[in-house]
């Protein structure tokens, strides 16, 4: 007989301005063999149907203003909420399910008692760019990976790599080690990864758990993405020093997106070329973060709130 006990599982997904995708995304939730204990949904003072679509597909919905949105600690508001559930699934409002079984795959992770959190499969959107498209070859590939303290030697800065897009928590785990920081401008899936694979835990990536998950991002848009990861890397230096540098995994990833459009988009080369050098100068812009004035720090960013 077993006797493992039965996961309660909470979805957690936050919201603004949801768009097109979200009905998408609610299909998608309401099509899962695993049905969530608990449906919650923050959303940060929505001026269209987002909360009303939410409600209807038997959300709860938790509205915040817009200027108190961050990503670990509105994060963390759910997860004291859902103090009843064991497993927390989070999801944003653009990652829709691509099987009936997305849910149930990620949250079979979980068996293992020593896995704290476990993230999904990312496949690029119909309409995504060929450069989009890779980039999700690229970090989301077809096999399963346990990842944990021995394997940190051999995956270096992938061991802790996350997204919060689509991944899971065993809530005792991450109430154990202080739960998600409020202080990060992003990277909060991240870094609690890094914090619990220290602690002797295990960080699943879960190739079975596919989910559509891509953005097409403007050059202004990549510099604002790539700043806040500059800030994340300055303000949290115990992870290079833990885990090594990004640097190798960047050139890794610059070469294989060459290859990869040398063979499906040629054409596409010069623009994947000019959105490398903006990554570059935007993340070298957030290591400087501190020799920058906040108004400048502000227009940067993608989360001007957090310099507030």
């Amino acid at each position: 007989m077993n006797t493992e006990p039965v996961a309660i599982v909470g979805l957690v997904v936050p919201t603004l301005n949801a768009g097109k995708r979200w009905a998408a995304c609610l299909e998608g939730i309401a099509n899962q063999t695993l049905k969530p204990h608990r449906l919650f949904n923050i959303d940060s003072a929505s001026t269209d149907q987002t909360a009303v679509l939410a409600r209807s597909a038997g959300f709860e919905v938790l509205r915040i203003e817009r200027s108190h949105f961050n990503h670990g600690a509105t994060r963390q508001l759910a997860v004291e909420h859902l103090s009843d559930c064991s497993i927390i699934v989070f999801l944003t409002q653009d990652a829709i399910p691509s099987t009936g079984n997305t849910l149930a795959e990620i949250v079979r992770c979980f068996d293992d008692p020593t896995v704290a959190v476990a993230y999904g499969r990312q496949l690029p959107h119909k309409e995504a760019t060929p450069i989009e498209s890779h980039a999700r070859v690229f970090n989301y590939g077809p096999r399963t990976i346990r990842k944990d303290a021995a394997a940190a030697k051999q995956l270096g800065t992938k061991v802790f790599f996350c997204s919060n897009s689509f991944a899971a928590y065993r809530r005792s785990t991450l109430v154990e080690l202080g739960g998600f920081r409020s202080d990060l401008i992003l990277g909060e899936d991240m870094e609690f990864a890094a914090r619990a694979i220290m602690a002797g835990y295990t960080n699943i990536y879960c190739a079975t758990a596919p989910v559509y998950h891509s953005h097409d991002y403007t050059i202004r848009q990549i510099v604002e993405r790539y700043f806040d990861i500059g800030v994340f890397d300055e303000t949290n230096p115990w992870m290079r020093e833990q885990f090594g540098s990004h640097r190798g995994e960047g050139l890794r990833f610059i070469a294989s997106e060459l290859r990869y459009l040398a063979t499906h988009a040629p054409l596409d080369i010069p623009r994947a070329l000019i959105q490398t050098a903006g990554k570059l100068v935007g993340y070298r812009l957030g290591r400087i973060e501190r020799l920058l004035p906040t108004a400048i720090k502000r227009r940067l960013s993608m989360l001007p709130s957090y310099w507030r």
